[in-house]
């Protein structure tokens, strides 16, 4: 045993410098790690995204949805529909970046920020499958028939071209429509 240490130790110090830089990497490695995830924990949140006033009129209108308050208690924050799951790493780290980058650039270049356009490139990238997410049983047994007819149509098109989004149904939903949100803000 007392032989099996001393080579082991031999040949650390024969290679102390290699085993150096790769403990200093491997330490830098985790650090960056570390620090990137906080970083896309911080800039994941609502709050966050509110920042630029730019954002700020969807951020007021989505505080007062169905998505922030409801009987469930269940928050759908902006990354829940704006981006990839977060589990799709590459996907959502590439989209993530690419929306912040487009919205800096707005915000600093002084641009006019162009709301309806943006909104309807929103609304094109809100598929089915995002709000399917959490609304997985489209077909219960509670809803009306019309509705449960509504959902199948959606879920089960009866041919290429009669595909539906649930935005044509569910239009404003995760934000409250623009009049609401000016009769309120008057108060």
């Amino acid at each position: 045993m007392r032989t099996m240490i001393r080579r082991i130790l031999n040949v650390l110090k024969q290679r102390r410098r290699a085993v150096v830089c790769a403990v200093a990497l491997l330490a830098l490695g985790a650090a960056g790690f570390v620090a990137s995830h906080h970083a896309m924990m911080v800039t994941s949140t609502p709050a966050f995204c509110a920042m630029c006033h730019e954002i700020e009129r969807a951020h007021q209108s989505w505080l007062m949805s169905r998505h922030r308050h409801n009987s469930k208690g269940v928050v759908v924050k902006c990354i829940d529909c704006h981006l990839p799951e977060p589990s799709r790493f590459v996907a959502f780290f590439w989209a993530k970046t690419r929306h912040g980058v487009k919205d800096i650039y707005a915000h600093f270049a002084g641009g006019e920020y162009d709301r309806e356009r943006n909104k309807a490139a929103a609304r094109v990238s809100v598929t089915n499958d995002r709000c399917q997410r959490c609304h997985e049983d489209l077909l219960a047994t509670d809803m009306t028939r019309g509705a449960m007819l509504a959902h199948r149509a959606v879920l089960y098109p009866k041919r290429p071209g009669y595909e539906k989004t649930c935005h044509q149904c569910h239009e404003g939903m995760g934000h409250k429509p623009r009049a609401h949100y000016d009769e309120v803000s008057v108060r």
